[in-house]
């Protein structure tokens, strides 16, 4: 029997979906598993990004809800406000990609649970607004993991050139992308949340790609 998805099978379907990616990306993509820390305005776009490129399978880690101050930038619905972000995202994240397996943590990122939080994914990425879980996240996955890419953002507040984000390799496994400079008391608009976001989904696929 054929199994059909909306109308097409879903063979065809899928492939349909890949028509336009870049060459041979299709297999690593697919077995990649990544990690976001964060769900808001980095984290749901990156998600985003990468649900669409193919990643096969993507873990959302987040303890907030979803509230009206987060839809000038954040990848959420008004239909979705007082839902857990994570729960959210991974029902956004299902209608772009079908085929996509979404593990959803709705917990707080502490020290105590990086360990255990991190353990199965191949990057791990940071989406963090605060500087000093930020700092520890960094922390904990050099600790534990020192051997497992962290790709984390930093500056991207703002309606500053866009031309002034960018991506630096300062440790080994650590890519950083941002500004570096500007703070979110300044203020976030969706469009350098948005590439500052852009930047990190790249970075990753370019890892997974070896070419990075």
């Amino acid at each position: 029997m054929t199994i059909n998805f909306e109308g097409s099978p879903i063979k065809t379907f899928y492939l349909g979906m890949k028509e336009r990616n870049v060459a041979n990306s299709t297999v690593p993509l697919q077995e990649a598993h990544i990690t976001i820390a964060g769900a808001g305005g980095l984290g749901s776009n990156v998600a985003i990004a990468l649900a669409r490129s193919g990643i096969g399978h993507l873990t959302l880690i987040d303890f907030d809800n979803v509230e009206p101050s987060n839809l000038n930038r954040q990848q959420f619905k008004i239909s979705q406000i007082g839902m857990p972000k994570v729960l959210a995202l991974q029902q956004n994240l299902l209608e772009f990609n079908p085929f996509i397996a979404v593990t959803t943590l709705n917990v707080k990122v502490t020290p105590a649970n990086i360990a255990v939080c991190f353990a199965d994914c191949d990057i791990v990425c940071e989406a963090f607004d605060d500087p000093a879980a930020k700092a520890m996240l960094l922390d904990g996955i050099t600790q534990h993991f020192p051997n497992k890419p962290l790709v984390m953002g930093n500056g991207l507040a703002g309606i500053h050139s866009a031309n002034t984000i960018k991506t630096t390799h300062p440790l080994p496994n650590v890519y950083i992308c941002g500004d570096g400079m500007t703070a979110g008391n300044e203020g976030l608009m969706a469009p350098r949340v948005m590439t500052c976001a852009g930047h990190e989904a790249n970075v990753i696929l370019r890892l997974l790609m070896h070419r990075s």
